[in-house]
């Protein structure tokens, strides 16, 4: 019998996947060669891929060299304008759509992240793993695919807002009153709920900004 194998990733998705878990962060320079070594691939798809990443504004240029793109304070607050909005209609399509079996894995997520609490970095993974399920259980395929839009353009933030004191724990309470509204198919709640969580996520994020900027 033929074994299926896995599909193997493309180069401009591992550089892609290296840049959301925080291999490559904002400011590092990204060398072709370097990147063929690391993936095992050869150099053709590596330039292409950083072509691509450069068109979708990921990457930079810094003379010659191409590095992982940053963002200002304006493109921060540019992009968290479009993804509550975003996010927000997602939740209100999956307290429409999503089955008993989606609401089920959404509330499976909150209980097993609060074993995350002490680590920001594996929270903030698990954080996306939820949104990305409220996504999926919207059941519309161009909101996902512009969310993913949104959500590979948050990678190119320094910090994750749960790395601030306290958040973890407000976050899965945050999480807990969306998956509610959800498994209560209110739609309303569930908009207002996710909205009002991207919204502390933001205010939380812009403190932990200024305080950097203030220690320098």
């Amino acid at each position: 019998m033929n074994q299926i194998k896995p599909q193997q990733k493309d180069a401009y998705t591992l550089i892609l996947d290296a840049i959301d878990v925080g291999t490559f962060r904002p400011g590092d320079r990204l060398v072709e060669s370097d990147l063929a070594d690391r993936f095992g691939v050869s150099r053709t798809p590596i330039r292409e891929a950083l072509q691509r990443l450069e068109t979708q504004s990921l990457l930079t240029r810094d003379g010659r060299s191409l590095i992982v793109a940053s963002l200002d304070h304006n493109q921060m607050a540019e992009l968290y304008v479009v993804r509550t909005e975003l996010e927000g209609l997602a939740a209100r399509l999956a307290a429409r759509h999503a089955t008993e079996e989606e609401v089920q894995v959404l509330r499976d997520m909150v209980e097993e992240d609060r074993a995350l609490l002490s680590d920001p970095s594996a929270l903030a993974r698990a954080n996306r793993r939820f949104h990305k399920q409220i996504h999926l259980a919207s059941h519309n395929r161009y909101l996902v695919q512009q969310l993913d839009l949104v959500h590979r353009s948050m990678a190119l933030m320094a910090t994750t807002s749960l790395a601030a004191q306290g958040r973890g724990e407000i976050a899965l309470a945050e999480h807990q009153a969306i998956v509610d509204a959800i498994s209560k198919r209110d739609e309303h709640a569930a908009y207002s709920a996710l909205r009002d969580h991207i919204s502390v996520a933001f205010v939380t994020r812009l403190k932990l900004d200024s305080h950097s900027k203030s220690a320098v």
